[in-house]
C-alpha cells in the first residue's frame, strides 16, 4: 500500500515521536497487527500506516479526537470554523470546563475544543489541573492554523479505510489481545532524567517508577508470546538496568514541546526491542 503523506499528527502532543521517526523506522519489523497503547499524537502510527492497528490512549480527550476525526470529521471540520486566534476568546473556550454546562459538549464540540485550544495554546502542550482543567496560558501566535482540512480528511480515509480499532483503556488491557507475530510500540510517559525535569516529568496520570515497573512486566509477558515488543524511554540508568536482558539502542531526538525553552534540543533517548535489531526477526 502506497503512504498517503498527508497522513500525520492532527495535534502537538508532549513526547511526540515525528524528530525521531527516521531512527524508529530502521527497527520496524515484519508483524500481523500493530499495538500502539500510548498512541499520542499518532506520529508512528500515520508513518507507517498499517492495515490492521489497536490504537489505545488513557487520555479520554484525545481519545475522542481520533474517534470523531474517524466518524464525523465533516461536522468536526464545520465546528472548527467558530474559532478565532483571540486572546480574549481563547480564555473564554479554555475555561469551558469549569463550567456545569460542559457536560453537555457533544463528542464533536469536545473534539474541536480540544484540537483549537491545542493549535493556539502555548507551546502546544496538553496540561490539566488537579481536577482536570485544561490550563495552559495563550499562545500569542500570529497565524496558527486551526483548521487543518486536508489532514483531518486524510486521517479520516486512513482510519475508516482500514481495521483500526481505537480504545481509552491501561496500557495493560491494550494488548490483552495480542498474539505471536503482531508488533507492539510502547511510548509511555518517560522516566524523569533529573528530579526537576520539567519535560519527562509531565504526564496527566501519573507514571513513576512502579508504573515502570508495570510496564516491564507487561513487554516481558508479550515477549513470551511471540509478539515483537519496541518500547521507547528516557536514556537513564534506571530504564537501562530494567531492560539489561533486551536490545537497546541509543538514539538522539529534538524535544521541541517543553514549557522552559532550555530543555528543549538534542537529548539522547533509548529504543528496546526483543528481537534482532538487524534483521528484525
Amino acid at each position: 500500500m502506497k503512504k498517503k503523506l498527508l497522513v500525520q499528527p492532527f495535534l502537538k502532543w508532549a513526547g511526540g515521536k515525528r524528530q525521531l521517526l527516521s531512527e524508529l523506522r530502521k527497527y520496524i519489523p515484519i508483524y500481523d497487527t500493530y499495538y500502539e497503547p500510548f498512541t499520542g499524537g499518532g506520529a508512528l502510527l500515520f508513518d507507517i500506516q498499517p492495515r490492521n492497528a489497536v490504537i489505545n490512549d488513557i487520555n479520554y480527550q484525545l481519545y475522542n479526537c481520533y474517534n470523531v476525526i474517524k466518524n464525523s470529521v465533516d461536522e468536526l471540520i464545520e465546528d472548527l470554523k467558530k474559532y478565532n486566534n483571540n486572546e480574549e476568546f481563547y480564555y473564554l473556550i479554555r475555561d469551558l470546563d469549569r463550567q456545569e454546562g460542559y457536560r453537555e459538549y457533544t463528542s464533536v464540540q469536545m473534539a474541536s475544543r480540544i484540537i483549537y485550544l491545542n493549535k493556539t495554546c502555548y507551546n502546544g502542550l496538553f496540561r490539566v489541573n488537579s481536577q482536570g482543567q485544561f490550563n495552559v496560558p495563550f499562545g500569542k501566535y500570529k497565524n496558527p492554523k486551526i483548521i487543518d482540512e486536508p489532514v483531518l480528511i486524510a486521517v479520516n480515509n486512513y482510519l475508516t479505510s482500514n481495521n483500526v480499532k481505537i480504545l481509552n483503556e491501561d496500557f495493560e488491557q491494550c494488548v490483552q489481545t495480542a498474539n505471536k507475530g503482531d508488533f507492539i510500540y510502547f511510548d509511555p510517559p518517560y522516566d524523569p532524567i533529573s528530579d526537576t525535569s520539567s519535560f519527562t516529568g509531565y504526564s496527566i496520570n501519573g507514571f513513576g517508577k512502579a508504573e515502570q515497573d508495570r510496564l516491564k512486566n507487561v513487554f516481558v509477558t508479550l515477549d513470551k508470546k511471540g509478539c515483537k515488543v519496541l518500547l521507547s524511554n528516557s536514556n537513564t540508568d534506571f530504564i537501562k538496568s530494567l531492560y539489561k536482558d533486551y536490545n537497546i539502542v541509543t538514539v538522539s531526538a529534538n524535544r521541541n514541546i517543553n514549557s522552559v525553552g532550555t530543555g528543549r534540543g538534542k537529548i539522547d533517548e533509548v529504543l528496546v526491542m526483543n528481537y534482532d535489531k538487524t534483521n528484525k526477526k
